[in-house]
C-alpha cells in the first residue's frame, strides 16, 4: 500500500482554477508522484477566431518543436510536450528559478464547425500556432415542403 499525502487545500485549488476567469494566472498544481511531489503544469493559451479560422496561441518558451505532440480526437485538440531543464553550469550559480519544466498538457474541446483534417501548427518566438479553419458550410436556401 502506497501512503500519499493528503493535502486539505488540493481540492480548492483545483476548484479556483475551474471557476476563476481566465485573466488569473495559470499556476501549476501539486500532485503526488512516485518519487514525490510533482508540478502539473501547463502552458498559458489564447484563443481567437477570425471569418476563417480559430487561433491558438500557447507560449512555449525555450520548448524545441521536436518535443511538442498536437494531436486533434473526437473533438478535442491536445497539446502535449516536454520542457527540459538545461545542464547547470559548474562555474553557474542559480539564485532562483520561476520556470517550470517538465511534462505538460493542455487540452481545448473543439467546435462542431471545424476541419479537423486541415488543422495545422507553427512553432515561432516560443510561440505555438494553431490554426483550426472553419468547416465549409453550404449556404441553405428554403425550399417548400408539399403538404399530402
Amino acid at each position: 500500500m502506497r501512503i500519499l499525502r493528503w493535502e486539505p487545500f488540493g481540492e480548492i485549488d483545483s476548484v479556483f482554477n475551474r471557476l476563476m476567469p481566465s485573466m488569473f494566472i495559470r499556476l501549476p498544481i501539486r500532485t503526488a508522484g512516485v518519487n514525490g511531489d510533482n508540478l502539473q503544469w501547463g502552458p498559458s493559451a489564447d484563443i481567437s477566431e477570425t471569418d476563417r479560422e480559430f487561433v491558438i496561441r500557447a507560449e512555449l518558451p525555450a520548448v524545441k518543436k521536436e518535443d511538442v505532440k498536437v494531436m486533434v480526437d473526437d473533438g478535442m485538440l491536445t497539446i502535449e510536450g516536454d520542457r527540459k531543464q538545461k545542464k547547470e553550469d559548474e562555474n553557474e550559480k542559480i539564485h532562483r528559478v520561476e520556470s517550470f519544466y517538465g511534462h505538460f498538457v493542455r487540452s481545448f474541446s473543439l467546435p462542431e464547425s471545424v476541419d479537423e483534417n486541415a488543422i495545422h501548427c507553427e512553432s515561432k518566438d516560443g510561440v505555438l500556432i494553431v490554426h483550426i479553419p472553419k468547416a465549409q458550410s453550404q449556404k441553405h436556401q428554403p425550399k417548400q415542403i408539399k403538404v399530402d
